[in-house]
């Protein structure tokens, strides 16, 4: 009869929701990805709005001072979001790896339920060939002691014959 787990099922229960889990931070690293890149995006146009302030009109300072205001509160609007992000990509990661030793856990008794199945398994095969190798001594031993009584008898007529 070959091995059957017995917690099988919790055992695919785990792994799905580690593999639902995986998901979940694979989506979340995407979104630190995406804050990130929103980041970059903000200081390049802070940059070149730097960069266009030099060559452009006096009298337009005032405008580019206040776009660059606009453009700083943004890049710490935009700073708290990633921060958010991480965060929750952390605690999204610390799920993952509680879900990931749960499995392991499951794994590593299967594997221990396994060995002592196949450890079970070769102790009633050695029974059994012990079994068998008691049966045949004993049959032989039988057989053997049929024979000599056979040759006994033998004499004992080769005997009786002589004498006769």
């Amino acid at each position: 009869m070959p091995f059957r787990y017995r917690l099988q099922k919790i055992l695919d229960f785990r792994i799905r929701k580690k593999e639902e889990q995986l998901l979940v931070v694979q989506k979340a690293q995407q979104e630190v990805f995406i804050a990130e890149e929103n980041i970059r995006k903000n200081n390049e146009e802070i940059v070149s709005t730097k960069s266009n302030m030099r060559h452009a009109d006096p009298m337009m300072y005032e405008a580019y001072d206040n776009y660059l205001v606009h453009l700083w509160e943004k890049a710490e609007q935009l700073e708290q979001i990633r921060v958010e992000k991480q965060n929750i990509l952390d605690a999204e990661k610390h799920k993952l790896v509680l879900l990931e030793q749960a499995v392991k856990v499951l794994e590593k008794h299967k594997e221990k339920s396994r060995e002592a199945y196949i450890e079970e398994e070769k102790a009633q095969e050695l029974k059994k060939y012990s079994e068998l190798g008691v049966t045949r001594f004993f049959a032989q031993s039988v057989e053997k002691q049929e024979e000599e009584e056979k040759e006994i008898l033998k004499q004992l007529e080769a005997l009786d014959n002589e004498g006769k």
